[in-house]
């Protein structure tokens, strides 16, 4: 199914840039720096989360400071590739996925793990990566140090 592209003028990625960088910004603000009024900011955010654009306003944490120590990358291949969408089911909710992605090439599934212990992870790979999930098997990663932070900013806009 293909995701249906919107049409963004200058004041709508100018907007956008701001709240990627800072959500909690006051409408007042993002008006005067857009250039808009205040409640022409507001109709086009409200706009941007209906079309699905903006889905989500979310708070970047550092797995660090919660305790999560330990950052693992995992490749997962599947049995069949029906068991894609139970599997990707399987991971929604569990505090340790950071990010999961369904990929291409030999590769069905790229996760992003953090963990606060490697008994942490066993845990996980006994309850997620089992039979019932159809798992052929998977391989772990583990990252030894951050060389760039995750910047929703760096994150290009189209067109």
């Amino acid at each position: 199914m293909a995701t249906e592209t919107v049409t963004l003028d200058a004041f709508d990625r100018h907007l956008l840039d701001l709240v990627r960088r800072d959500t909690l910004q006051p409408a007042r603000l993002l008006a005067q720096a857009v250039g808009l009024s205040e409640s022409a900011v507001l109709r086009r955010l409200r706009r941007l989360r209906a079309e699905g654009v903006i889905v989500a306003d979310v708070a970047v944490v550092d797995p660090a400071r919660l305790g999560a120590v330990i950052t693992l990358h995992v490749l997962v291949e599947m049995e069949r590739e029906r068991a894609a969408t139970a599997f990707a089911e399987a991971l929604h909710g569990r505090p340790e996925v950071l990010g999961a992605w369904q990929v291409t090439g030999r590769t069905d599934f790229l996760l992003t793990l953090a963990v606060p212990s490697m008994a942490a992870y066993d845990a996980f790979i006994r309850e997620v990566m089992s039979d019932e999930h159809e798992v052929r098997s998977f391989q772990t990663l583990v990252a030894l140090r951050e060389v760039v932070r995750f910047d929703p900013q760096r994150a290009p806009l189209a067109g």
